[in-house]
């Protein structure tokens, strides 16, 4: 045999021993090799923000300092799906103190729109678009509280490579142009939109640059002022008289900017076959991935295999038990009394776990009683040579907002005031001053009280699901990090919602490409219906700290532009 031969033989060899590895464990290639360095680490869905965090990091910055200056340049080079206009929430973990700290920056609803007048127009729910779900938007300040206690660099060299990508410009990456395009389709003809994000009267295309020098202008005044340039200065008063213009209708005031501020929040976690999983708590949904895990954690997913009909069934099925929960109990806490301790109990996924069919999917489902039992979106990493690592979501809420873009600031504002229920007695019902549920949800794991894994997956109601379906794939089906974010995912859509609606047909299961057909068949066997949305898989980040080897590991999955690089 030839020399050539032998490595052709070889080759074929060890494709087959992963594809029966594949069979087994259900395990997928990745799309490229994990990212391994000593120093720091980024991971964001945009090259151009990863290479500005190691720009920082290299500098002397702290994660925090790089994890701020890559969502500062999201905010120009990816407004599909974050931006000033938005909310941000983080966990850090702080080397120095061995600790965990979480910051929910979340705004408020306005103070001048009363749950009475939204009736009054005669609305079932509250529009997507326009002025009505606009919210305070929370992004700003949670960047000066992050780096007033976890910083290092001067907040103008940390957003400096933002300003120069906004007044130079920046090629527009190919599934931001995508999305970009999808925006405008809907978004056009809001006031203020097109003069910013169509300044050829069309979405920028692939390769195009494009500039925002009033962003530009508006991160400048951030760095010379601080947040209160944002919430007290010109940059409010320009959002209070826009949304004062009669074209506009909004009611978010001077007032409700002057008033925000971000709150540091403790973590709360669920422990997961020796690693402990921790979230947010509400007004996110993030303690949904606690409740989910725990409902998986009693049955052997390992044995079952990714790659089975059993193991997606099992999935599913929690997933709607968990969102009932989420539907009726997550919510703002400084309205209603949210039973956190309750919900990601052991106690009280023993006794939802009961409820789970394994050879039937439920067409609906109830929320439980813990109370009785005891109450578009951008994801980044980064990590630093000293240990700190941070979780970072930041997010406009439907792609590209609300669309209503006050003029000279180069940013459209969120409409994340649409996830208020307007159902008299819900715990996420409308009221003024009120932070809405919310979807954006960093991830944290720890082994042993050491830091393990910072990740999150982007995708509005399917990041619970897709976090879990990560961590799964890590710990019980041994893919590395890249593998676990590439392999192909399924979400369910249509649970009980916060707003109100209510799950009465058991839903639609969305699968992804690359779910093996026998998998699908099993599915429909047990009831479940199937679709095949291909938008809906969310994108994914993760830094993972190795502890024997003292390396980071990072990764960015294929569904999105993003880079995890090193140093």
């Amino acid at each position: 045999m030839t020399k050539a031969l032998m490595v052709v033989a070889a080759m074929m060899f060890l494709t087959q021993r992963l594809v029966g590895y594949d069979r087994v464990l259900g395990r997928q290639a990745a799309t490229r090799s994990e990212v391994i360095a000593q120093h720091g680490m980024a991971a964001t869905s945009q090259p151009l923000a990863t290479q500005a965090a190691l720009d920082i990091l290299k500098a002397g910055g702290t994660a925090v300092d790089a994890a701020i200056a890559a969502n500062a340049v999201l905010t120009v080079v990816e407004p599909t799906g974050c931006g000033l206009g938005g909310d941000l929430f983080a966990i850090v973990w702080d080397a120095k103190s061995a600790r965990l700290a979480g910051l929910n920056g979340s705004g408020r609803s306005p103070r001048a729109l009363t749950l009475e007048h939204l009736r009054s127009r005669g609305l079932a729910k509250i529009p997507s678009h326009g002025a009505l779900p606009v919210t305070v938007p929370g992004c700003a300040d949670a960047w000066f509280e992050l780096h007033a206690r976890f910083g290092r660099l001067p907040m103008a060299e940390v957003l400096a490579p933002a300003i120069r990508y906004a007044r130079e410009g920046f090629p527009v990456s190919e599934i931001i142009a995508s999305g970009w395009a999808q925006g405008v389709s809907k978004l056009k003809d809001f006031p203020g939109f097109r003069e910013v994000f169509m300044p050829a009267g069309r979405a920028p295309a692939k390769g195009e640059i494009f500039r925002n020098a009033a962003l530009a202008d508006t991160l400048e005044k951030l760095a010379a002022g601080g947040r209160d340039a944002f919430y007290r200065g010109d940059i409010a008063r320009a959002i209070d008289r826009f949304m004062k213009d009669p074209r506009v209708g909004g009611f978010l005031a001077y007032e409700d900017l002057a008033a925000h501020k971000s709150e540091w929040v403790e973590p709360v976690s669920a422990s997961y076959r020796g690693f402990d999983l921790w979230e947010l708590p509400p007004n996110g949904q993030g303690i949904a991935v606690l409740q989910i895990l725990n409902l998986l954690e009693a049955y052997d997913l390992r044995a079952l295999g990714r790659n089975s009909a059993e193991y997606w069934h099992l999935f599913l099925e929690a997933k709607k038990l968990a969102f009932e929960d989420r539907a009726r109990f997550y919510a703002d806490p400084a309205f209603s009394t949210v039973p956190v301790a309750a919900l990601i109990s052991k106690k009280y996924a023993a006794t939802r776990r009961a409820l789970i069919d394994p050879k039937s999917a439920a067409r609906r489902a109830d929320a439980g009683n813990p109370a009785l039992a005891a109450g578009d979106t951008i994801y980044l990493a980064a990590a630093d040579g000293a240990g700190n690592m941070v979780s970072l979501i930041q997010s406009n809420y439907r792609g590209m907002g609300s669309g209503i873009t006050p003029p000279g600031l180069g940013f459209v504002l969120q409409d994340r005031g649409e996830l208020f229920s307007l159902e008299a007695g819900h715990a996420n019902v409308y009221a003024p001053g009120k932070r809405p549920f919310h979807t954006i949800i960093p991830g944290f794991v720890t082994r042993a009280g050491k830091p393990w894994l910072s990740f999150g997956v982007m995708g509005g109601a399917a990041q619970p699901q897709a976090q879990v379906q990560v961590l799964v794939n890590l710990i019980d089906f041994g893919m590395n990090l890249q593998e676990a974010g590439d392999a192909a995912r399924i979400v369910h859509e249509g649970s009980s919602e916060p707003t109100g609606e209510r799950m009465e047909d058991g839903g639609t299961v969305q699968v992804e490409e690359g779910i093996a057909s026998e998998v699908i068949e099993g599915l429909r066997a047990r009831g479940h219906r199937i679709g095949n949305d291909v938008g809906i898989y969310g994108g994914y980040q993760a830094i993972l700290w190795n502890e024997e080897q003292r390396v980071y590991y990072g990764a960015s999955e294929a569904r999105k532009d993003g880079q995890a690089a090193g140093y």
